[in-house]
């Protein structure tokens, strides 16, 4: 997913992303370790997602402490 997508979102809609995010994440780690995984770069990819959605959060948590 593209920073400018996730940059886009609501901060609720970021907050559910990150839910839905690490709940696939915990599937991933489950399916690796029972040799159900295709697709092994979706695990990569769900890290990094979840990794910018977190920064984005911060971001902008510090942006409003700041103007504040």
């Amino acid at each position: 997913m593209k920073a400018e997508d996730v940059r886009a979102k609501s901060d609720d809609e970021l907050k559910e992303q990150l839910l839905d995010l690490r709940k696939e994440s915990f599937n991933l780690r489950f399916q690796r370790v029972s040799g159900q995984l295709e697709n092994t770069a979706r695990v990569r990819d769900v890290r990094r997602t979840i990794g910018q959605v977190k920064t984005i959060i911060n971001e902008r948590r510090l942006a409003s402490v700041k103007a504040s």
